[in-house]
């Protein structure tokens, strides 16, 4: 498969911060993050996915979580200082950041939204986050990642 330069490579390039990619064939029925782990050959544990919900208070927040976890809505509420949190619809993803369903990347959404990322990233030297499309992981220092889109980092997982 063909790597295509993506907005969230190019900013990443832009701001000097070293990745790497893995690319993988998907396709409407194979989205999940078990069948992404199984294609780039990578830990599940350290492949995080891009959640997108809606405080109550707070509006549109991100949450990037080990695709092997889920989101638990008290504790990333709690995180984020809302009363209640709750999942965006599907069709309103690519209206609020730019990507669709599958490749929702932490980097270059349309707005900077407050992101928390689990815990758990900081254990690894690199995770996976989507390239901002489907097909395509970057891996990279998490660190980085948290510090470049102006992160926190908080236990949000059931």
């Amino acid at each position: 498969m063909k790597e295509t330069r993506t907005n969230a490579m190019r900013l990443l390039d832009q701001a000097g911060i070293a990745y790497r990619t893995k690319t993988y064939d998907y396709d409407e029925d194979h989205l999940g993050g078990a069948h992404v782990a199984s294609q780039v050959d990578f830990p599940a544990d350290q492949i995080f996915k891009t959640l997108v919900t809606r405080g109550e208070k707070k509006g549109i927040l991100v949450f990037c979580i080990p695709i092997t976890t889920e989101l638990d809505l008290k504790k990333a509420a709690k995180a984020v200082g809302d009363k209640k949190i709750e999942m965006i619809h599907v069709k309103e993803i690519l209206g609020l950041t730019g990507y669709v369903r599958g490749g929702c990347s932490p980097v270059g959404m349309k707005k900077p939204y407050p992101i928390c990322f689990d815990e758990t990233a900081l254990l690894y030297d690199e995770i996976g986050v989507s390239a901002g499309t489907r097909g395509c992981q970057i891996l990279l220092d998490p660190e980085q990642l948290i510090q470049y889109v102006n992160g926190r980092c908080a236990d949000v997982t059931a």
